[in-house]
Protein backbone atom coordinates (compact mmCIF):
# COMPACT_ATOMS: atom_id res chain seq x y z
CA UNK A 1 0.00 0.00 0.00
CA UNK A 2 2.04 3.33 -1.20
CA UNK A 3 0.64 6.24 1.31
CA UNK A 4 0.65 8.42 -1.48
CA UNK A 5 -1.71 6.50 -3.73
CA UNK A 6 -5.45 7.36 -4.35
CA UNK A 7 -7.29 7.83 -0.91
CA UNK A 8 -4.12 8.06 1.83
CA UNK A 9 -3.05 10.97 3.50
CA UNK A 10 0.32 11.03 5.10
CA UNK A 11 1.13 8.69 8.19
CA UNK A 12 0.75 10.08 11.72
CA UNK A 13 3.41 9.12 13.97
CA UNK A 14 1.76 7.11 16.78
CA UNK A 15 0.86 8.31 20.11
CA UNK A 16 2.72 5.86 22.41
CA UNK A 17 0.28 4.20 25.11
CA UNK A 18 3.30 1.76 26.45
CA UNK A 19 6.53 3.13 25.90
CA UNK A 20 9.07 1.87 23.37
CA UNK A 21 8.44 -1.36 20.95
CA UNK A 22 11.94 -2.51 22.74
CA UNK A 23 10.47 -2.61 25.79
CA UNK A 24 6.89 -4.24 24.60
CA UNK A 25 8.90 -6.63 22.65
CA UNK A 26 11.35 -7.75 25.73
CA UNK A 27 7.81 -7.96 27.64
CA UNK A 28 5.35 -9.79 25.10
CA UNK A 29 8.09 -11.68 22.73
CA UNK A 30 10.88 -13.56 24.67
CA UNK A 31 13.82 -13.91 22.09
CA UNK A 32 12.29 -10.99 19.56
CA UNK A 33 15.05 -8.96 20.14
CA UNK A 34 17.75 -11.70 19.28
CA UNK A 35 16.01 -11.90 16.08
CA UNK A 36 16.42 -8.15 15.16
CA UNK A 37 20.45 -8.52 16.32
CA UNK A 38 20.19 -11.12 13.91
CA UNK A 39 18.56 -9.30 10.97
CA UNK A 40 21.14 -6.36 11.11
CA UNK A 41 23.86 -8.96 11.57
CA UNK A 42 23.28 -10.31 7.63
CA UNK A 43 22.71 -6.90 6.56
CA UNK A 44 19.41 -5.35 7.56
CA UNK A 45 18.02 -2.08 7.35
CA UNK A 46 21.09 0.19 7.55
CA UNK A 47 21.29 3.60 6.01
CA UNK A 48 20.39 6.81 7.57
CA UNK A 49 16.70 6.93 9.14
CA UNK A 50 14.54 9.18 6.93
CA UNK A 51 11.57 10.89 7.22
CA UNK A 52 7.68 9.43 6.67
CA UNK A 53 7.19 11.65 3.76
CA UNK A 54 6.43 8.42 1.63
CA UNK A 55 7.45 8.36 -2.33
CA UNK A 56 5.22 7.31 -4.67
CA UNK A 57 4.01 3.54 -5.42
CA UNK A 58 4.69 1.32 -8.14
CA UNK A 59 5.48 3.45 -11.67
CA UNK A 60 3.95 0.42 -13.45
CA UNK A 61 0.59 -1.26 -13.54
CA UNK A 62 0.59 -4.25 -11.37
CA UNK A 63 -0.09 -7.07 -13.40
CA UNK A 64 -2.40 -9.88 -12.21
CA UNK A 65 -0.58 -12.98 -11.62
CA UNK A 66 2.75 -11.83 -11.78
CA UNK A 67 4.54 -13.98 -9.30
CA UNK A 68 8.41 -14.67 -8.78
CA UNK A 69 9.70 -18.24 -9.24
CA UNK A 70 10.52 -18.40 -5.43
CA UNK A 71 10.24 -22.71 -5.23
CA UNK A 72 7.76 -24.79 -4.11
CA UNK A 73 7.57 -22.60 -0.87
CA UNK A 74 5.77 -20.23 -3.40
CA UNK A 75 2.73 -22.39 -3.75
CA UNK A 76 -0.17 -20.82 -1.70
CA UNK A 77 -1.04 -23.30 1.36
CA UNK A 78 -4.51 -24.88 0.78
CA UNK A 79 -7.02 -24.56 3.98
CA UNK A 80 -6.77 -26.94 6.20
CA UNK A 81 -10.07 -27.94 8.10
CA UNK A 82 -10.88 -26.22 11.49
CA UNK A 83 -9.55 -28.64 14.60
CA UNK A 84 -10.52 -28.60 18.48
CA UNK A 85 -6.86 -26.75 18.68
CA UNK A 86 -6.70 -23.82 21.29
CA UNK A 87 -8.56 -21.25 19.36
CA UNK A 88 -11.99 -23.22 18.84
CA UNK A 89 -14.72 -20.79 18.83
CA UNK A 90 -12.82 -17.99 17.40
CA UNK A 91 -12.90 -15.89 14.31
CA UNK A 92 -10.43 -14.39 12.68
CA UNK A 93 -10.91 -12.38 9.62
CA UNK A 94 -8.34 -11.99 7.39
CA UNK A 95 -7.90 -9.19 4.87
CA UNK A 96 -5.59 -9.41 2.11
CA UNK A 97 -5.07 -6.07 1.06
CA UNK A 98 -6.44 -4.62 -2.90
CA UNK A 99 -7.24 -7.28 -5.37
CA UNK A 100 -5.66 -8.52 -8.42
CA UNK A 101 -8.26 -7.41 -10.45
CA UNK A 102 -8.19 -3.87 -9.57
CA UNK A 103 -6.49 -2.71 -12.40
CA UNK A 104 -8.94 -3.05 -14.78
CA UNK A 105 -11.75 -0.99 -12.53
CA UNK A 106 -10.25 1.57 -12.11
CA UNK A 107 -13.58 3.82 -12.21
CA UNK A 108 -15.20 1.00 -9.77
CA UNK A 109 -11.92 1.37 -7.58
CA UNK A 110 -12.22 5.26 -7.42
CA UNK A 111 -15.54 6.00 -6.35
CA UNK A 112 -15.95 7.59 -3.24
CA UNK A 113 -16.88 5.46 -0.05
CA UNK A 114 -18.25 6.93 3.50
CA UNK A 115 -14.93 5.83 5.76
CA UNK A 116 -16.55 7.95 8.88
CA UNK A 117 -14.74 10.94 8.98
CA UNK A 118 -14.83 11.68 5.11
CA UNK A 119 -15.20 9.95 2.10
CA UNK A 120 -12.29 8.69 0.25
CA UNK A 121 -11.73 6.18 -2.93
CA UNK A 122 -13.55 2.69 -2.55
CA UNK A 123 -9.42 0.79 -3.08
CA UNK A 124 -6.31 1.19 -4.75
CA UNK A 125 -4.39 -1.14 -7.16
CA UNK A 126 -1.97 -1.15 -4.53
CA UNK A 127 2.13 -0.93 -5.46
CA UNK A 128 4.19 -3.80 -6.80
CA UNK A 129 7.99 -4.65 -6.78
CA UNK A 130 10.37 -3.22 -9.59
CA UNK A 131 9.89 -6.58 -11.16
CA UNK A 132 6.08 -6.27 -11.11
CA UNK A 133 5.47 -8.37 -8.46
CA UNK A 134 2.35 -7.24 -7.31
CA UNK A 135 0.78 -5.91 -3.66
CA UNK A 136 -2.46 -8.03 -4.38
CA UNK A 137 -0.33 -11.05 -4.85
CA UNK A 138 1.44 -11.24 -1.89
CA UNK A 139 -1.22 -10.27 -0.15
CA UNK A 140 -3.44 -12.94 -1.14
CA UNK A 141 -0.51 -15.77 -1.09
CA UNK A 142 0.82 -14.26 2.98
CA UNK A 143 -2.95 -15.21 3.47
CA UNK A 144 -3.40 -18.32 2.58
CA UNK A 145 -0.49 -19.49 4.51
CA UNK A 146 -2.48 -17.88 7.79
CA UNK A 147 -5.75 -19.39 6.93
CA UNK A 148 -3.99 -22.63 7.32
CA UNK A 149 -1.69 -22.10 9.79
CA UNK A 150 -4.72 -20.47 12.01
CA UNK A 151 -7.54 -23.31 11.05
CA UNK A 152 -4.71 -25.81 12.38
CA UNK A 153 -5.40 -23.89 15.58
CA UNK A 154 -8.86 -24.56 15.77
CA UNK A 155 -10.14 -20.89 14.42
CA UNK A 156 -12.38 -20.33 12.16
CA UNK A 157 -11.32 -18.26 9.57
CA UNK A 158 -12.32 -15.85 6.33
CA UNK A 159 -11.29 -14.11 3.96
CA UNK A 160 -12.21 -10.63 2.89
CA UNK A 161 -11.67 -11.54 -0.46
CA UNK A 162 -9.83 -14.08 -2.30
CA UNK A 163 -9.41 -12.94 -6.12
CA UNK A 164 -13.18 -14.40 -6.39
CA UNK A 165 -14.93 -11.25 -7.11
CA UNK A 166 -13.51 -8.69 -10.06
CA UNK A 167 -12.32 -5.81 -7.64
CA UNK A 168 -12.56 -4.68 -4.12
CA UNK A 169 -14.21 -4.98 -1.89
CA UNK A 170 -14.20 -1.56 -0.74
CA UNK A 171 -12.61 -0.32 2.08
CA UNK A 172 -15.80 0.39 3.88
CA UNK A 173 -17.46 -3.43 3.08
CA UNK A 174 -13.64 -4.43 4.13
CA UNK A 175 -14.41 -3.46 7.87
CA UNK A 176 -18.45 -4.68 7.64
CA UNK A 177 -17.26 -8.09 6.54
CA UNK A 178 -14.86 -8.24 9.98
CA UNK A 179 -17.86 -6.19 11.90
CA UNK A 180 -20.89 -8.95 10.95
CA UNK A 181 -18.69 -12.13 11.01
CA UNK A 182 -18.23 -10.85 15.27
CA UNK A 183 -14.41 -11.22 14.37
CA UNK A 184 -12.21 -11.60 17.48
CA UNK A 185 -8.99 -10.39 15.77
CA UNK A 186 -8.95 -8.81 12.13
CA UNK A 187 -5.56 -7.90 10.16
CA UNK A 188 -5.16 -6.25 6.94
CA UNK A 189 -2.34 -7.77 4.62
CA UNK A 190 -0.47 -5.14 2.98
CA UNK A 191 3.27 -4.08 1.93
CA UNK A 192 4.41 -0.54 1.34
CA UNK A 193 5.23 1.28 -1.38
CA UNK A 194 7.80 3.60 -0.42
CA UNK A 195 11.57 4.84 -1.56
CA UNK A 196 14.47 2.74 -2.01
CA UNK A 197 16.59 2.59 1.40
CA UNK A 198 13.60 2.62 2.89
CA UNK A 199 13.27 -0.93 4.71
CA UNK A 200 11.01 -2.48 7.68
CA UNK A 201 7.68 -3.36 8.58
CA UNK A 202 5.23 -1.38 10.68
CA UNK A 203 1.92 -2.06 12.01
CA UNK A 204 -0.87 0.37 12.01
CA UNK A 205 -3.59 0.56 14.80
CA UNK A 206 -6.83 2.53 14.66
CA UNK A 207 -6.96 6.25 16.51
CA UNK A 208 -9.37 7.19 18.80
CA UNK A 209 -12.17 8.47 16.38
CA UNK A 210 -15.52 9.10 16.63
CA UNK A 211 -17.69 11.22 13.81
CA UNK A 212 -20.06 10.43 11.31
CA UNK A 213 -20.27 5.80 11.14
CA UNK A 214 -17.10 5.66 13.00
CA UNK A 215 -16.67 5.26 16.37
CA UNK A 216 -13.46 3.35 17.32
CA UNK A 217 -13.34 4.21 21.06
CA UNK A 218 -13.86 0.74 22.05
CA UNK A 219 -11.28 -0.93 19.87
CA UNK A 220 -8.14 1.37 20.42
CA UNK A 221 -6.62 -0.50 23.77
CA UNK A 222 -7.55 -4.31 22.21
CA UNK A 223 -6.50 -3.23 18.50
CA UNK A 224 -3.61 -1.85 20.51
CA UNK A 225 -2.69 -5.01 21.99
CA UNK A 226 -3.24 -7.29 19.32
CA UNK A 227 -0.95 -4.86 17.15
CA UNK A 228 2.00 -4.99 20.33
CA UNK A 229 1.84 -8.86 19.59
CA UNK A 230 1.85 -8.52 16.04
CA UNK A 231 4.82 -6.51 15.99
CA UNK A 232 6.77 -8.90 18.27
CA UNK A 233 6.51 -12.29 17.04
CA UNK A 234 6.92 -10.72 13.51
CA UNK A 235 10.28 -9.34 14.46
CA UNK A 236 11.26 -13.01 16.41
CA UNK A 237 10.20 -15.09 13.72
CA UNK A 238 11.17 -13.21 10.47
CA UNK A 239 14.32 -11.57 11.90
CA UNK A 240 13.10 -7.98 9.85
CA UNK A 241 13.51 -4.95 12.04
CA UNK A 242 10.64 -2.48 12.44
CA UNK A 243 10.20 0.46 9.70
CA UNK A 244 13.60 3.10 9.23
CA UNK A 245 11.26 5.58 8.11
CA UNK A 246 8.15 5.65 9.71
CA UNK A 247 7.01 5.10 13.52
CA UNK A 248 10.36 5.95 15.10
CA UNK A 249 11.58 2.63 14.97
CA UNK A 250 8.94 1.17 17.42
CA UNK A 251 7.16 -0.51 14.29
CA UNK A 252 3.61 1.06 15.63
CA UNK A 253 2.16 3.48 13.55
CA UNK A 254 -1.24 5.04 14.57
CA UNK A 255 -3.66 6.61 12.21
CA UNK A 256 -7.36 7.71 11.81
CA UNK A 257 -7.80 8.49 7.68
CA UNK A 258 -7.96 4.74 7.14
CA UNK A 259 -11.82 3.75 6.62
CA UNK A 260 -10.95 -0.17 6.84
CA UNK A 261 -9.65 0.69 10.73
CA UNK A 262 -12.14 3.85 11.25
CA UNK A 263 -15.23 1.55 10.25
CA UNK A 264 -14.14 -1.42 12.44
CA UNK A 265 -16.26 -2.07 15.35
CA UNK A 266 -14.03 -5.35 16.54
CA UNK A 267 -9.93 -5.40 16.91
CA UNK A 268 -8.14 -4.69 14.31
CA UNK A 269 -4.52 -3.63 12.98
CA UNK A 270 -2.74 -3.57 9.67
CA UNK A 271 0.30 -4.47 8.80
CA UNK A 272 3.37 -3.03 6.08
CA UNK A 273 5.35 -6.17 5.91
CA UNK A 274 7.89 -4.58 4.40
CA UNK A 275 8.76 -2.18 1.38
CA UNK A 276 8.05 -3.60 -1.94
CA UNK A 277 10.08 -0.51 -4.04
CA UNK A 278 13.57 -1.25 -2.09
CA UNK A 279 15.39 -4.26 -3.62
CA UNK A 280 16.50 -5.75 -0.48
CA UNK A 281 12.75 -5.43 1.24
CA UNK A 282 11.24 -6.88 -2.58
CA UNK A 283 14.11 -9.79 -2.08
CA UNK A 284 12.12 -11.30 1.16
CA UNK A 285 8.50 -10.34 0.35
CA UNK A 286 8.89 -12.27 -3.15
CA UNK A 287 11.08 -15.54 -1.31
CA UNK A 288 8.18 -17.75 -0.72
CA UNK A 289 10.39 -19.44 2.12
CA UNK A 290 10.34 -15.27 4.02
CA UNK A 291 6.29 -15.19 3.36
CA UNK A 292 6.29 -18.29 5.03
CA UNK A 293 7.60 -17.06 8.41
CA UNK A 294 5.78 -13.57 7.43
CA UNK A 295 2.43 -15.91 8.17
CA UNK A 296 3.71 -17.63 10.91
CA UNK A 297 4.97 -13.95 12.76
CA UNK A 298 1.57 -12.82 12.37
CA UNK A 299 -0.22 -15.79 13.39
CA UNK A 300 1.56 -16.38 16.12
CA UNK A 301 0.85 -12.66 17.31
CA UNK A 302 -3.07 -13.47 16.56
CA UNK A 303 -3.00 -16.57 19.00
CA UNK A 304 -1.56 -14.83 21.98
CA UNK A 305 -3.74 -11.76 21.47
CA UNK A 306 -6.41 -14.40 21.41
CA UNK A 307 -5.23 -16.57 24.02
CA UNK A 308 -4.33 -13.28 26.43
Amino acid sequence: MSYTGPGFDPPQPRRSRRGPLTVALAALVPGALLGWAVYAAVGGSGGDEVSAGVSASASGTPTAGSSPSAGADDTKSPSAPAGSGALKGKVVVIDPGHNPGNFRHTADINRQVDIGTNRKECDTTGTATNDGYAEAEFTLDVAHRMRTLLERQGATVKLTQDADRPFGPCVDERARIGNEAKADAVVSIHADGSGTGNRGFHVILPGAVHSGAADTRAIVEPSGDLGERIAGDFVRVTGSAPSNYIGDGTGLVTREDLGGLNLSTVPKVFIECGNMRDSKDAALLTSGAWRQKAAQGISDGIVGFLRG
